[in-house]
Protein backbone atom coordinates (compact mmCIF):
# COMPACT_ATOMS: atom_id res chain seq x y z
CA UNK A 1 0.00 0.00 0.00
CA UNK A 2 2.67 2.49 0.93
CA UNK A 3 4.47 1.16 -2.51
CA UNK A 4 1.49 2.49 -4.19
CA UNK A 5 0.81 5.87 -2.50
CA UNK A 6 4.93 6.46 -3.60
CA UNK A 7 4.39 6.00 -6.79
CA UNK A 8 1.18 7.60 -7.22
CA UNK A 9 3.33 11.04 -5.23
CA UNK A 10 5.86 10.44 -7.70
CA UNK A 11 3.70 11.08 -10.09
CA UNK A 12 2.44 13.61 -9.21
CA UNK A 13 5.16 15.79 -8.73
CA UNK A 14 6.13 14.84 -12.27
CA UNK A 15 2.98 16.55 -13.76
CA UNK A 16 3.77 19.54 -11.79
CA UNK A 17 7.45 20.36 -13.21
CA UNK A 18 5.79 20.08 -16.66
CA UNK A 19 3.25 22.06 -16.17
CA UNK A 20 0.12 19.82 -16.42
CA UNK A 21 -0.93 19.41 -12.79
CA UNK A 22 -4.34 21.01 -11.51
CA UNK A 23 -2.73 24.02 -10.58
CA UNK A 24 -1.00 24.44 -13.70
CA UNK A 25 -4.05 23.92 -15.71
CA UNK A 26 -3.74 27.47 -17.59
CA UNK A 27 0.33 27.30 -18.28
CA UNK A 28 -0.45 23.70 -19.21
CA UNK A 29 -2.91 24.83 -21.87
CA UNK A 30 -1.15 27.70 -23.33
CA UNK A 31 1.91 25.30 -24.17
CA UNK A 32 -0.27 22.95 -26.14
CA UNK A 33 -1.69 25.71 -27.81
CA UNK A 34 1.52 26.59 -28.91
CA UNK A 35 2.56 23.42 -29.98
CA UNK A 36 -0.53 23.00 -31.84
CA UNK A 37 -0.01 26.07 -33.73
CA UNK A 38 3.61 25.24 -35.04
CA UNK A 39 2.05 21.50 -36.24
CA UNK A 40 -0.74 23.10 -38.25
CA UNK A 41 0.48 26.26 -39.79
CA UNK A 42 3.31 24.34 -41.86
CA UNK A 43 0.74 22.65 -42.71
CA UNK A 44 -1.33 25.02 -44.26
CA UNK A 45 1.50 26.33 -45.71
CA UNK A 46 2.41 23.48 -47.78
CA UNK A 47 -1.08 23.03 -48.66
CA UNK A 48 -0.97 26.90 -50.49
CA UNK A 49 2.54 25.79 -51.51
CA UNK A 50 0.84 22.54 -53.15
CA UNK A 51 -2.09 24.56 -54.77
CA UNK A 52 -0.04 27.52 -56.37
CA UNK A 53 2.06 24.82 -58.13
CA UNK A 54 -0.54 23.10 -59.19
CA UNK A 55 -2.27 26.47 -60.45
CA UNK A 56 1.10 26.91 -62.64
CA UNK A 57 1.45 23.75 -64.26
CA UNK A 58 -2.33 24.36 -65.47
CA UNK A 59 -1.51 27.51 -66.66
CA UNK A 60 1.62 26.86 -68.57
CA UNK A 61 -0.21 23.85 -70.17
CA UNK A 62 -3.05 25.61 -71.21
CA UNK A 63 -0.49 28.01 -72.79
CA UNK A 64 1.43 25.27 -74.22
CA UNK A 65 -1.77 24.01 -75.85
CA UNK A 66 -2.76 27.53 -77.11
CA UNK A 67 0.08 28.23 -78.56
CA UNK A 68 0.53 24.81 -80.51
CA UNK A 69 -3.19 25.58 -81.97
CA UNK A 70 -2.08 29.09 -82.95
CA UNK A 71 0.55 27.84 -84.81
CA UNK A 72 -1.94 24.67 -86.65
CA UNK A 73 -3.98 27.62 -87.53
CA UNK A 74 -1.82 29.99 -88.64
CA UNK A 75 -1.68 32.73 -91.40
CA UNK A 76 -3.36 31.79 -94.31
CA UNK A 77 -1.12 30.47 -96.81
CA UNK A 78 1.23 28.44 -93.96
CA UNK A 79 3.09 25.65 -95.79
CA UNK A 80 0.83 22.52 -95.67
CA UNK A 81 3.62 20.39 -94.75
CA UNK A 82 4.20 22.02 -91.73
CA UNK A 83 0.31 22.22 -91.23
CA UNK A 84 -0.58 18.53 -91.69
CA UNK A 85 2.34 16.89 -89.44
CA UNK A 86 1.60 19.04 -86.67
CA UNK A 87 -2.25 18.93 -86.44
CA UNK A 88 -1.86 15.21 -87.00
CA UNK A 89 0.68 15.18 -84.21
CA UNK A 90 -1.44 17.40 -82.21
CA UNK A 91 -4.56 15.43 -82.63
CA UNK A 92 -3.36 12.34 -81.15
CA UNK A 93 -4.43 11.90 -77.87
CA UNK A 94 -1.95 9.37 -76.24
CA UNK A 95 1.31 7.36 -78.09
CA UNK A 96 0.63 4.33 -79.86
CA UNK A 97 0.50 0.75 -77.72
CA UNK A 98 3.67 -0.90 -77.64
CA UNK A 99 3.88 -3.79 -79.89
CA UNK A 100 4.68 -6.78 -77.83
CA UNK A 101 7.13 -9.49 -79.43
CA UNK A 102 9.62 -12.06 -78.63
CA UNK A 103 12.96 -9.81 -79.07
CA UNK A 104 15.20 -12.13 -81.47
CA UNK A 105 18.31 -9.76 -80.56
CA UNK A 106 20.03 -6.43 -81.45
CA UNK A 107 20.70 -4.60 -84.98
CA UNK A 108 22.79 -1.58 -84.97
CA UNK A 109 23.46 0.27 -88.14
CA UNK A 110 25.87 2.62 -89.39
CA UNK A 111 24.10 4.76 -92.25
CA UNK A 112 26.80 5.99 -95.15
CA UNK A 113 26.19 8.39 -97.67
CA UNK A 114 24.54 12.02 -97.61
CA UNK A 115 21.68 12.92 -95.80
CA UNK A 116 18.83 11.38 -98.39
CA UNK A 117 20.63 8.05 -99.01
CA UNK A 118 20.92 7.81 -94.95
CA UNK A 119 17.18 8.84 -95.04
CA UNK A 120 16.17 5.76 -97.06
CA UNK A 121 18.59 3.57 -95.43
CA UNK A 122 16.77 3.97 -92.26
CA UNK A 123 13.71 3.61 -93.78
CA UNK A 124 15.03 0.36 -94.54
CA UNK A 125 16.29 -0.94 -91.60
CA UNK A 126 13.52 -0.21 -89.61
CA UNK A 127 11.31 -2.06 -91.96
CA UNK A 128 13.81 -4.98 -91.59
CA UNK A 129 13.98 -4.99 -87.96
CA UNK A 130 10.54 -5.19 -88.10
CA UNK A 131 10.26 -7.93 -90.06
CA UNK A 132 13.06 -10.18 -88.22
CA UNK A 133 11.21 -9.21 -84.42
CA UNK A 134 14.75 -7.74 -83.15
CA UNK A 135 15.31 -4.21 -81.27
CA UNK A 136 17.41 -1.42 -83.54
CA UNK A 137 19.56 0.82 -82.26
CA UNK A 138 19.35 4.43 -82.90
CA UNK A 139 20.96 4.31 -86.50
CA UNK A 140 24.60 6.28 -86.37
CA UNK A 141 25.09 8.83 -88.93
CA UNK A 142 28.22 8.97 -91.72
CA UNK A 143 30.98 11.17 -90.43
CA UNK A 144 33.76 9.88 -93.02
CA UNK A 145 32.19 10.52 -96.17
CA UNK A 146 33.03 13.60 -98.41
CA UNK A 147 31.20 16.22 -96.50
CA UNK A 148 32.63 15.34 -92.97
CA UNK A 149 29.62 15.85 -90.99
CA UNK A 150 29.61 15.52 -87.60
CA UNK A 151 26.45 15.53 -86.96
CA UNK A 152 24.72 12.87 -85.26
CA UNK A 153 20.89 11.26 -85.28
CA UNK A 154 19.55 13.86 -82.84
CA UNK A 155 20.76 16.70 -84.59
CA UNK A 156 18.79 16.51 -87.57
CA UNK A 157 16.41 14.05 -86.51
CA UNK A 158 14.00 14.43 -83.78
CA UNK A 159 14.77 10.89 -81.87
CA UNK A 160 12.26 10.86 -79.31
CA UNK A 161 9.31 11.06 -81.89
CA UNK A 162 11.29 8.89 -84.06
CA UNK A 163 11.06 6.34 -81.08
CA UNK A 164 7.81 6.40 -79.85
CA UNK A 165 5.76 6.87 -83.32
CA UNK A 166 7.07 3.63 -84.61
CA UNK A 167 6.46 2.15 -80.94
CA UNK A 168 3.65 0.25 -82.19
CA UNK A 169 5.91 -1.78 -84.74
CA UNK A 170 9.22 -2.07 -83.48
CA UNK A 171 11.22 -1.43 -80.18
CA UNK A 172 13.74 1.29 -80.91
CA UNK A 173 16.66 2.13 -78.11
CA UNK A 174 19.22 5.04 -78.30
CA UNK A 175 21.86 3.03 -76.88
CA UNK A 176 22.20 -1.38 -76.45
CA UNK A 177 21.65 -2.23 -72.91
CA UNK A 178 24.85 -1.87 -70.18
CA UNK A 179 25.73 -5.71 -70.56
CA UNK A 180 26.16 -5.89 -74.32
CA UNK A 181 27.34 -2.39 -75.06
CA UNK A 182 30.24 -3.72 -72.93
CA UNK A 183 30.78 -6.80 -75.07
CA UNK A 184 30.98 -4.13 -77.94
CA UNK A 185 33.48 -2.26 -76.66
CA UNK A 186 35.28 -5.10 -76.02
CA UNK A 187 35.12 -5.98 -79.79
CA UNK A 188 32.59 -9.08 -79.33
CA UNK A 189 30.20 -7.94 -82.02
CA UNK A 190 29.45 -8.99 -85.27
CA UNK A 191 29.60 -7.09 -88.39
CA UNK A 192 28.71 -7.47 -91.76
CA UNK A 193 27.52 -5.55 -95.03
CA UNK A 194 24.77 -6.63 -96.12
CA UNK A 195 24.26 -7.89 -99.80
CA UNK A 196 22.64 -4.41 -102.39
CA UNK A 197 19.01 -4.70 -103.30
CA UNK A 198 18.11 -7.94 -101.37
CA UNK A 199 14.41 -9.20 -100.70
CA UNK A 200 13.37 -9.52 -96.96
CA UNK A 201 13.96 -12.68 -97.21
CA UNK A 202 17.46 -12.66 -97.38
CA UNK A 203 17.70 -10.77 -93.91
CA UNK A 204 14.94 -13.73 -92.51
CA UNK A 205 17.43 -16.39 -93.73
CA UNK A 206 21.44 -14.47 -93.75
CA UNK A 207 20.94 -12.02 -91.25
CA UNK A 208 18.42 -13.35 -88.37
CA UNK A 209 20.28 -16.52 -87.44
CA UNK A 210 23.21 -14.38 -87.53
CA UNK A 211 21.96 -12.15 -84.87
CA UNK A 212 20.60 -14.88 -82.92
CA UNK A 213 23.57 -16.78 -82.67
CA UNK A 214 25.64 -13.35 -81.43
CA UNK A 215 22.87 -11.08 -79.91
CA UNK A 216 23.95 -8.24 -81.36
CA UNK A 217 24.92 -7.30 -84.84
CA UNK A 218 25.86 -4.23 -86.99
CA UNK A 219 25.96 -3.52 -90.32
CA UNK A 220 27.84 -1.37 -91.90
CA UNK A 221 27.07 -0.73 -94.66
CA UNK A 222 22.93 0.55 -95.22
CA UNK A 223 22.64 1.97 -99.21
CA UNK A 224 20.28 0.47 -101.36
CA UNK A 225 20.52 -2.61 -98.93
CA UNK A 226 16.61 -3.59 -99.53
CA UNK A 227 15.30 -3.95 -103.01
CA UNK A 228 12.51 -1.93 -104.61
CA UNK A 229 9.96 -4.35 -105.70
CA UNK A 230 8.55 -7.43 -104.59
CA UNK A 231 8.38 -7.04 -101.07
CA UNK A 232 5.43 -7.43 -98.37
CA UNK A 233 2.91 -4.94 -99.26
CA UNK A 234 3.18 -4.30 -94.95
CA UNK A 235 7.20 -3.72 -95.40
CA UNK A 236 6.89 -1.13 -98.40
CA UNK A 237 3.99 0.87 -96.38
CA UNK A 238 6.00 0.69 -93.30
CA UNK A 239 9.13 2.32 -95.67
CA UNK A 240 6.88 5.01 -96.00
CA UNK A 241 5.60 5.73 -92.47
CA UNK A 242 9.04 6.26 -91.68
CA UNK A 243 9.77 8.25 -94.15
CA UNK A 244 6.71 10.81 -94.15
CA UNK A 245 5.82 10.31 -90.28
CA UNK A 246 8.16 9.34 -87.97
CA UNK A 247 11.59 10.80 -89.33
CA UNK A 248 10.92 14.57 -88.72
CA UNK A 249 13.43 16.90 -87.98
CA UNK A 250 14.54 18.63 -85.31
CA UNK A 251 12.20 21.76 -84.32
CA UNK A 252 15.23 23.84 -84.85
CA UNK A 253 15.29 22.38 -87.95
CA UNK A 254 12.23 22.79 -89.02
CA UNK A 255 11.30 26.36 -87.41
CA UNK A 256 14.56 27.59 -89.61
CA UNK A 257 12.71 26.19 -92.42
CA UNK A 258 9.15 27.73 -91.84
CA UNK A 259 10.55 30.93 -91.67
CA UNK A 260 12.63 30.99 -95.13
CA UNK A 261 9.08 29.47 -96.60
CA UNK A 262 7.30 32.21 -95.01
CA UNK A 263 9.61 34.66 -96.56
CA UNK A 264 9.48 33.11 -99.80
CA UNK A 265 5.49 33.13 -99.67
CA UNK A 266 5.32 36.90 -99.07
CA UNK A 267 6.99 37.35 -102.19
CA UNK A 268 4.84 35.31 -103.92
CA UNK A 269 5.10 31.63 -106.30
CA UNK A 270 8.61 30.36 -106.03
CA UNK A 271 10.61 27.16 -107.69
CA UNK A 272 13.32 25.00 -106.18
CA UNK A 273 16.30 24.26 -108.69
CA UNK A 274 18.49 21.34 -106.99
CA UNK A 275 21.58 22.44 -109.50
CA UNK A 276 23.52 19.70 -108.45
CA UNK A 277 26.60 21.54 -110.00
CA UNK A 278 29.10 21.32 -107.24
CA UNK A 279 32.53 20.38 -106.94
CA UNK A 280 32.20 16.93 -105.59
CA UNK A 281 29.30 16.07 -107.90
CA UNK A 282 31.65 17.23 -110.60
CA UNK A 283 34.67 15.61 -109.19
CA UNK A 284 32.88 12.15 -108.55
CA UNK A 285 31.24 12.18 -112.43
CA UNK A 286 33.96 13.18 -114.05
CA UNK A 287 31.58 15.95 -115.27
CA UNK A 288 33.69 18.83 -116.81
CA UNK A 289 31.54 20.76 -119.47
CA UNK A 290 32.12 24.30 -119.49
CA UNK A 291 35.38 24.38 -117.06
CA UNK A 292 38.38 25.84 -118.16
CA UNK A 293 41.45 23.56 -117.82
CA UNK A 294 42.37 24.63 -114.68
CA UNK A 295 39.17 23.72 -113.20
CA UNK A 296 39.30 19.85 -115.11
CA UNK A 297 42.80 19.28 -113.52
CA UNK A 298 41.74 19.96 -110.05
CA UNK A 299 38.50 17.84 -110.51
CA UNK A 300 40.58 15.23 -111.56
CA UNK A 301 43.02 15.40 -109.00
CA UNK A 302 39.86 15.39 -106.58
CA UNK A 303 38.71 12.33 -108.01
CA UNK A 304 41.85 10.21 -107.72
CA UNK A 305 41.96 11.53 -103.88
CA UNK A 306 39.05 9.58 -103.03
CA UNK A 307 39.88 5.70 -103.14
CA UNK A 308 36.16 4.73 -102.72
CA UNK A 309 35.26 6.53 -106.17
CA UNK A 310 36.40 3.33 -108.11
CA UNK A 311 35.90 5.47 -111.19
CA UNK A 312 38.81 7.16 -112.28
CA UNK A 313 39.26 7.65 -115.88
CA UNK A 314 36.34 9.41 -117.59
CA UNK A 315 35.23 10.59 -120.91
CA UNK A 316 33.14 13.70 -120.10
CA UNK A 317 31.48 14.46 -123.07
CA UNK A 318 30.46 10.68 -123.84
CA UNK A 319 28.88 10.51 -120.57
CA UNK A 320 27.29 14.01 -121.12
CA UNK A 321 25.55 12.67 -124.60
CA UNK A 322 24.57 9.43 -122.42
CA UNK A 323 22.56 11.94 -119.85
CA UNK A 324 24.39 10.79 -117.23
CA UNK A 325 25.84 14.36 -116.48
CA UNK A 326 24.36 17.13 -114.18
CA UNK A 327 23.23 20.07 -116.20
CA UNK A 328 24.92 22.50 -116.22
CA UNK A 329 23.94 26.14 -115.11
CA UNK A 330 23.74 27.63 -118.82
CA UNK A 331 21.71 24.44 -119.84
CA UNK A 332 19.62 24.30 -117.14
CA UNK A 333 18.91 28.07 -117.97
CA UNK A 334 18.20 27.67 -121.35
CA UNK A 335 15.26 24.46 -120.14
CA UNK A 336 13.63 26.55 -117.98
CA UNK A 337 13.09 29.01 -120.61
CA UNK A 338 12.20 26.67 -122.87
CA UNK A 339 9.40 25.24 -121.19
CA UNK A 340 8.13 29.03 -120.39
CA UNK A 341 8.67 29.07 -116.94
CA UNK A 342 7.67 32.82 -115.17
CA UNK A 343 10.82 34.88 -115.37
CA UNK A 344 9.55 36.59 -112.60
CA UNK A 345 8.96 33.51 -110.49
CA UNK A 346 11.59 33.14 -107.03
CA UNK A 347 14.30 30.47 -107.98
CA UNK A 348 15.56 28.89 -104.52
CA UNK A 349 18.92 27.49 -104.99
CA UNK A 350 18.98 24.21 -103.30
CA UNK A 351 22.90 23.44 -103.51
CA UNK A 352 25.74 24.07 -101.90
CA UNK A 353 28.62 26.17 -103.73
CA UNK A 354 28.22 26.42 -107.45
CA UNK A 355 31.56 25.26 -108.88
CA UNK A 356 32.85 28.87 -110.89
CA UNK A 357 30.47 30.75 -108.75
CA UNK A 358 29.89 33.92 -110.72
CA UNK A 359 30.85 33.15 -114.01
CA UNK A 360 29.06 30.10 -114.23
CA UNK A 361 26.12 31.35 -112.54
CA UNK A 362 25.49 34.21 -115.28
CA UNK A 363 23.28 33.26 -117.63
CA UNK A 364 21.09 31.93 -114.98
CA UNK A 365 20.51 35.12 -112.93
CA UNK A 366 20.16 36.87 -116.06
CA UNK A 367 17.18 34.79 -117.11
CA UNK A 368 15.92 34.15 -113.83
CA UNK A 369 16.88 37.70 -112.02
CA UNK A 370 15.19 36.64 -108.28
CA UNK A 371 17.51 33.84 -107.45
CA UNK A 372 17.04 32.99 -103.84
CA UNK A 373 19.12 30.93 -101.31
CA UNK A 374 20.29 30.20 -98.02
CA UNK A 375 24.10 30.12 -99.53
CA UNK A 376 25.21 31.23 -102.81
CA UNK A 377 28.35 33.39 -104.59
CA UNK A 378 25.84 35.28 -106.95
CA UNK A 379 22.99 36.59 -104.95
CA UNK A 380 20.23 38.87 -104.89
CA UNK A 381 19.14 39.25 -101.76
CA UNK A 382 19.92 36.95 -98.78
CA UNK A 383 17.07 34.82 -96.94
CA UNK A 384 18.78 34.30 -93.52
CA UNK A 385 21.19 36.25 -91.63
CA UNK A 386 24.56 34.63 -90.62
CA UNK A 387 23.85 34.27 -86.97
CA UNK A 388 20.88 32.50 -88.03
CA UNK A 389 22.85 30.36 -90.03
CA UNK A 390 25.66 29.45 -87.37
CA UNK A 391 24.78 26.28 -85.75
CA UNK A 392 24.40 25.31 -89.83
CA UNK A 393 28.28 25.93 -90.22
CA UNK A 394 29.97 22.98 -91.26
CA UNK A 395 27.04 21.03 -91.08
CA UNK A 396 26.22 19.99 -94.41
CA UNK A 397 23.30 17.27 -93.55
CA UNK A 398 21.97 19.77 -91.53
CA UNK A 399 21.61 22.31 -94.08
CA UNK A 400 20.61 19.62 -96.59
CA UNK A 401 17.22 18.77 -94.35
CA UNK A 402 16.90 22.80 -94.65
CA UNK A 403 16.95 22.60 -98.32
CA UNK A 404 14.92 19.29 -97.95
CA UNK A 405 11.90 21.50 -96.25
CA UNK A 406 11.87 23.87 -98.59
CA UNK A 407 11.70 22.05 -101.64
CA UNK A 408 8.88 20.26 -100.40
CA UNK A 409 6.79 23.11 -100.38
CA UNK A 410 7.71 24.60 -103.35
CA UNK A 411 5.04 25.24 -106.11
CA UNK A 412 8.15 23.28 -108.69
CA UNK A 413 10.59 21.36 -108.24
CA UNK A 414 13.21 20.95 -110.53
CA UNK A 415 16.13 18.93 -110.31
CA UNK A 416 19.24 18.82 -112.55
CA UNK A 417 20.55 15.72 -111.47
CA UNK A 418 19.00 12.16 -110.24
CA UNK A 419 20.57 11.73 -107.50
CA UNK A 420 19.13 10.74 -103.82
CA UNK A 421 18.00 14.22 -102.71
CA UNK A 422 16.48 14.55 -106.08
CA UNK A 423 14.17 11.02 -105.62
CA UNK A 424 13.46 11.03 -102.39
CA UNK A 425 12.07 14.74 -102.62
CA UNK A 426 10.01 13.55 -106.10
CA UNK A 427 8.72 10.68 -103.99
CA UNK A 428 7.99 12.79 -100.77
CA UNK A 429 6.18 15.16 -103.18
CA UNK A 430 3.74 12.50 -105.14
CA UNK A 431 2.99 11.83 -101.56
CA UNK A 432 2.00 15.29 -100.63
CA UNK A 433 -0.94 15.57 -103.97
CA UNK A 434 1.43 14.99 -106.48
CA UNK A 435 2.85 18.30 -106.50
CA UNK A 436 4.59 19.52 -109.41
CA UNK A 437 7.98 18.27 -110.21
CA UNK A 438 9.91 18.61 -113.26
CA UNK A 439 12.10 15.45 -114.22
CA UNK A 440 14.30 16.54 -116.88
CA UNK A 441 15.17 14.21 -119.77
CA UNK A 442 19.08 14.85 -119.90
CA UNK A 443 19.89 12.91 -122.77
CA UNK A 444 17.35 14.42 -124.93
CA UNK A 445 17.43 17.98 -123.07
CA UNK A 446 21.89 17.54 -124.05
CA UNK A 447 20.75 16.56 -127.42
CA UNK A 448 18.32 19.13 -127.89
CA UNK A 449 20.47 22.00 -127.08
CA UNK A 450 23.48 20.57 -129.46
CA UNK A 451 21.25 20.57 -132.27
CA UNK A 452 19.72 24.66 -131.30
CA UNK A 453 23.25 25.91 -130.75
CA UNK A 454 24.17 24.50 -134.16
CA UNK A 455 20.90 26.08 -135.76
CA UNK A 456 19.02 23.43 -136.92
CA UNK A 457 15.86 24.27 -134.42
CA UNK A 458 14.52 27.93 -134.18
CA UNK A 459 14.11 28.75 -130.58
CA UNK A 460 9.89 27.84 -131.24
CA UNK A 461 11.22 24.84 -132.30
CA UNK A 462 13.20 23.73 -129.54
CA UNK A 463 10.49 25.25 -127.13
CA UNK A 464 7.96 23.00 -128.90
CA UNK A 465 10.39 19.94 -128.43
CA UNK A 466 11.25 20.34 -125.28
CA UNK A 467 7.65 20.79 -124.21
CA UNK A 468 6.99 18.07 -125.85
CA UNK A 469 9.38 16.04 -124.23
CA UNK A 470 7.92 16.68 -121.08
CA UNK A 471 4.55 16.65 -120.94
CA UNK A 472 4.30 13.10 -118.86
CA UNK A 473 7.41 14.59 -116.63
CA UNK A 474 5.72 16.69 -113.83
CA UNK A 475 5.38 14.38 -110.89
CA UNK A 476 2.27 13.38 -112.17
CA UNK A 477 1.06 9.35 -111.52
CA UNK A 478 2.41 7.03 -112.87
CA UNK A 479 3.58 3.26 -112.81
CA UNK A 480 7.03 2.58 -111.41
CA UNK A 481 9.54 0.90 -113.68
CA UNK A 482 10.76 -2.44 -112.98
CA UNK A 483 13.56 -4.21 -114.47
CA UNK A 484 14.14 -7.57 -113.30
CA UNK A 485 17.90 -8.30 -111.93
CA UNK A 486 18.27 -5.05 -112.67
CA UNK A 487 17.50 -2.73 -110.06
CA UNK A 488 19.89 0.37 -110.27
CA UNK A 489 18.03 0.71 -113.67
CA UNK A 490 14.91 0.64 -112.49
CA UNK A 491 13.00 3.29 -110.89
CA UNK A 492 14.02 3.45 -106.86
CA UNK A 493 10.87 2.86 -104.37
CA UNK A 494 11.23 6.13 -102.59
CA UNK A 495 10.82 8.04 -105.62
CA UNK A 496 7.78 6.47 -106.49
CA UNK A 497 6.19 5.07 -103.59
CA UNK A 498 3.37 3.33 -105.27
CA UNK A 499 2.24 1.40 -102.13
CA UNK A 500 1.92 4.08 -100.49
CA UNK A 501 -0.43 6.72 -103.07
CA UNK A 502 -3.53 6.53 -104.29
CA UNK A 503 -5.50 4.27 -105.10
CA UNK A 504 -4.51 3.16 -101.34
CA UNK A 505 -6.05 -0.18 -101.53
CA UNK A 506 -3.48 -3.49 -102.25
CA UNK A 507 -5.28 -5.04 -104.53
CA UNK A 508 -5.56 -2.02 -107.01
CA UNK A 509 -1.73 -1.18 -106.39
CA UNK A 510 -0.67 -4.63 -107.23
CA UNK A 511 -2.65 -4.56 -110.24
CA UNK A 512 -0.41 -1.79 -111.50
CA UNK A 513 2.82 -2.37 -110.76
Amino acid sequence: MCRIEGEMEERERRRRRWGLGLKGTALGDSRVEKLKSCIVFPRSRVKLWIIRATTMVLLWTCLVQLTTLGELLGPSGWPCYFSHESAASFLVKSLPPKRVYQNNGYLMVSCNGGLNQMRAAICDMVAIARYLNVTLIVPKLDKTSFWADPSEFQDIFDVDHFITSLRDEVRILKELPPRLKRRVVLGMIYTMPPISWSDISYYQDQVLPLIRKYKVVHLNRTDARLANNGQPFEIQKLRCRVNFSALKFTPQIEELGKKVIRLLRQKGRFMVLHLRYEMDMLAFSGCSQGCNKEEVEELTRMRYAYPWWKEKIINSELKRRDGLCPLTPEETALTLRALDIDSSIQVYIAAGEIYGGTRRMASLAAAYPNLVARKLQVRKETLLEPSELRFFQNHSSQMAALDYLVSLESDIFVPTYDGNMAKVVEGHRRHLGFKKTILLDRKLLVDLIYQYNAGSFTWNEFSAAVKEAHTERMGNPAKRLVIPDRPKEEDYFYSNPLECLEPSNESEISSII
